[in-house]
């Protein structure tokens, strides 16, 4: 795969997440802080990995794929630094998903876990709420601390 294609499906990720959040929430502004490519096969996981290394490097091992710190890609919410290649699992039929910052985490989960659609997942080290519609084919994520606070990354 050459890393334009790449750079196209990233950026179709994005906008359809960031349509998504602009739906569901009146975070208009809140920038993407990390996205995930979910493959659909181990050929095209493959491909995506190939690529995904001409433009970034991998700087986390994860149980479903690599995260890779890549050249600044500027999309349509923000300059995006992190990247992760998830691989082929079947019950992520979605094309990716992206993480976005909000400013008053806090407010925004008191906020919008009521409403249809937002789910709480708690890690270890963080947590994040998920946002689904299934009339979108991505997911949106809010995660507190952002992913490059995780990882120390500006």
């Amino acid at each position: 795969m050459e890393t334009d294609k790449l750079e196209n499906i990233i950026q179709e990720i994005v906008k359809q997440a960031r349509d998504l959040k602009n739906k569901h929430t009146q975070e208009k502004s809140a920038p993407i802080n990390y996205a995930c490519i979910f493959s659909q096969n181990e050929s095209e996981y493959h491909e995506l990995l190939l690529a995904t290394d001409a433009i970034g490097k991998i700087i986390e091992k994860t149980p479903s794929g690599p995260l890779f710190q890549i050249r600044p890609i500027l999309t349509v919410a923000g300059q995006l630094k992190l990247l992760k290649i998830r691989a082929p699992d079947t019950t992520r039929t979605e094309k990716g998903d992206a993480d976005f910052t909000v400013l008053d985490y806090q407010s925004f989960k008191k906020k919008h876990l009521k409403k249809g659609g937002f789910k709480l997942i708690i890690r270890e080290k963080f947590e994040m709420i998920e946002l689904k519609d299934k009339s979108f084919s991505v997911l949106a994520y809010f995660s507190n601390p952002p992913l490059n606070e995780q990882l120390n990354i500006k």
